[in-house]
């Protein structure tokens, strides 16, 4: 089964892997808006938390980066009056080290992606975006803010107004995107987070006019992100945190919401928005739970 998935980055990379597990022909498109230069280096970390997952490197128990992962740089680092905001792990440099050197020689981050892929033998696909600039901006009380920023220095703390997508008017999507989308018999929302993770993706002209009948998990439960600020943001924008609300503002883009055992009181009103609401235990605690859950949304 051919299948394109939309993903940012932890809860959307669990889900990635999962239906790698299933046997599925995946690609994987994923959020860049998230990705920003740290330290002269080039970081993109939604990328690498799916890179990372599909290869079996992640840290499970962290929920991000590496596993066995060590800190001897950022202890230097500090030392000598660096940044230290922004964690960058011993293993996890070699990534963004030669990301921006072969970034700085003129390919594209398309091509720099499928070559990890490649040397870690996975063979799902993970097609960034677009390979042009895309920044995500955090429009807060205290202004606005590049999104790590927010997320990482600031612990998301800033009461969240808006948001916008610096460069997206100009960026098209990243070569075999549109196609894997157009080819796909399954269309994947993962349980990222529809405002920063999402949304990006779709701001890029090509993407929303070509995503239909999706199938999303929603990244709520009970009322609260598994993690991450898309609940605290959902609040802060005037939204109840709920799938009912996940499943509104994809409207026009999905079929069926996955929602979890938590929330099914939930399923009625989502269907009365047109989407089909499929009850299902949503938690990924592990590859085993994942590749269960994916397999529910390949049959939805």
């Amino acid at each position: 089964m051919k299948v394109a998935a939309l993903s940012g980055g932890v809860g959307g990379a669990k889900l990635a892997e999962g239906l790698m597990r299933t046997g599925a022909d995946l690609t994987v498109i994923a959020n860049t808006g998230d990705d920003f230069e740290h330290l002269g280096l080039s970081v993109s970390p939604d990328i690498d938390s799916l890179v990372y997952a599909l290869s079996g490197l992640a840290d499970r128990e962290r929920g991000w980066g590496r596993a066995n992962e060590s800190w001897s740089f950022m202890g230097a680092l500090g030392a000598l009056g660096g940044e230290t905001w922004f964690n960058l792990g011993d293993l996890d440099l070699a990534m963004h080290v030669l990301r921006s050197e072969r970034l700085a020689a003129g390919e594209p981050l398309s091509a720099v992606t499928a070559g990890f892929l490649g040397r870690l033998d996975v063979t799902a696909r993970v097609i960034p975006a677009t390979d042009q600039r895309l920044r995500t901006l955090v429009e807060t009380e205290s202004g606005r803010l590049a999104f790590q920023h927010y997320f990482v220095r600031e612990r998301t703390a800033p009461r969240v107004t808006g948001f916008a997508f610096e460069g997206a008017e100009a960026a098209r999507p990243a070569p075999g995107a549109l196609e894997a989308l157009q080819k796909a018999e399954r269309i994947v929302i993962c349980p990222s987070n529809p405002y920063i993770s999402i949304d990006p993706i779709l701001a890029v002209t090509g993407y929303r006019e070509t995503v239909r009948d999706a199938v999303c998990v929603s990244p709520i439960i009970g009322g609260k992100a598994v993690k991450g600020p898309a609940a605290k943001m959902m609040s802060e924008l005037g939204l109840e945190p709920s799938s009912l609300a996940v499943a509104r503002h994809y409207r026009g883009l999905i079929r069926a919401l996955v929602i979890d055992e938590a929330d099914a009181h939930e399923a009625a009103a989502i269907e009365a928005e047109g989407v089909r609401a499929i009850v299902a235990p949503t938690l990924m605690a592990g590859p085993e739970d994942a590749e269960r859950l994916a397999r529910i949304v390949l049959e939805a």
